[in-house]
């Protein structure tokens, strides 16, 4: 991995003390093998002339002046625009928002990762968040790729975004795998069906992307983390249901929220189930049953549970009670629970990722 200059560009007005996010900067950085260095533009003619010089990975912190805000999305075609505060996102941008200082460095490994290994942004419908990063195997002469689909989390609330999974995405495609990082609208801006509606089209989109690029539909894992985790197996029970359409070889599981009914009673992500599917399993009778995994046993389709042991007490109480009720129901069923934390899940770094990998690869007979 090479190491890169990365540039933070602060507009005017941003309301954050520089020299801790210059010390922020440098920590995040070279956690990336890379240097960081954070520069300040006064006004926005400066912050314009900022931009056109840099060379580099960018992320700009825009501020509040609207002059500067007029600027998103603009050159540099590689920059990653953030806010700190909560923002709508602005369309043609790769614009991040709402995570607060520490939402920083999300922003920065979205940028060096995006600028090591690019990825082409494909619309699968009209909307902003309706797009996916496709990223195709180094090597394009060993046949038709195997699909990884990616799912994030963020207990579907519209401040996360796909960025969460950028590392694995580049790690899927140095394993050979066209790994294809969705996005979607999230319901707390759109509705929990506008939700489950896009994870659905951007796997059905797989069909176009492999009408003229060497896809194997035949070999399609989605793999979810957190919240996305019950999008995933959702997702993969919907297609195994209906005819015609992409079919899903695997489903993973990484940390998943996989019981949506008991996790709404203990109040799981302050409110957060509620919150997505629009009230309770009393009040939305449907969409618990449509979208509860517990409730959709069995799927038909071969799944893979992973959870890291140092995780939420109720994602591990979770997990081990989906695998016994989908072994019980005749599901082909892993469940593979080591060491690791909410995040060790998405880490390539890890051993628990390492040895998901393991299972993935041995399930798609690679």
């Amino acid at each position: 991995m090479s190491a890169v200059r990365l540039t933070v560009v602060v507009g005017p007005g941003l309301v954050a003390d520089t020299e801790l996010l210059a010390s922020f900067v440098a920590t995040s950085s070279a956690e990336l093998d890379s240097t960081g260095t954070v520069v300040t533009a006064a006004s926005a003619d400066e912050l314009r002339s900022l931009l056109a010089a840099a060379q580099g990975p960018t992320v700009v912190l825009p501020g509040p002046t609207t002059p500067a805000r007029a600027l998103i999305g603009a050159q540099p075609p590689h920059a990653v625009w953030y806010d700190l505060t909560v923002e709508t996102p602005v369309p043609g941008a790769v614009h991040l928002a709402g995570r607060g200082l520490w939402g920083v460095t999300w922003a920065i490994r979205h940028a060096v990762h995006r600028f090591r290994a690019p990825a082409d942004r494909i619309a699968y419908g009209p909307g902003p968040e309706q797009w996916g990063d496709l990223r195709l195997p180094s090597d394009p002469h060993t046949g038709p790729a195997p699909v990884a689909v990616l799912l994030h989390g963020g207990f579907w609330r519209s401040v996360w975004g796909a960025d969460l999974m950028d590392a694995l995405a580049v790690d899927l495609a140095a394993r050979g795998y066209a790994s294809w990082n969705l996005e979607y609208r999230r319901p707390d801006r759109h509705g929990w069906d506008a939700t489950t509606e896009d994870v659905e089209a951007g796997l059905t989109a797989l069909r176009d992307l492999a009408a003229d690029r060497p896809i194997d539909l035949e070999r399609i894992v989605v793999l979810g983390h957190s919240a996305g985790g019950q999008l995933a197996l959702r997702a993969a029970a919907d297609l195994a249901a209906r005819t015609g359409g992409p079919r899903v070889a695997l489903a993973v599981s990484l940390a998943g929220v996989l019981d949506l009914t008991e996790g709404e009673r203990r109040y799981l992500g302050d409110g957060a189930i509620a919150a997505a599917l629009g009230g309770s399993p009393a009040t939305a009778p449907r969409r618990y049953a449509e979208s509860d995994p517990m409730l959709r046993l069995p799927t038909g389709v071969p799944t893979l549970l992973v959870q890291g042991t140092a995780d939420s007490l109720d994602l591990v109480d979770a997990n081990r009670r989906y695998a016994a009720a989908a072994a019980a129901a005749g599901d082909e069923i892993r469940h593979l629970e080591q060491p690791g934390d909410h995040f060790a899940v998405i880490d390539p770094a890890s051993d628990i990722w390492r040895d998901t990998m393991t299972a993935v690869d041995a399930r798609l007979g690679r």
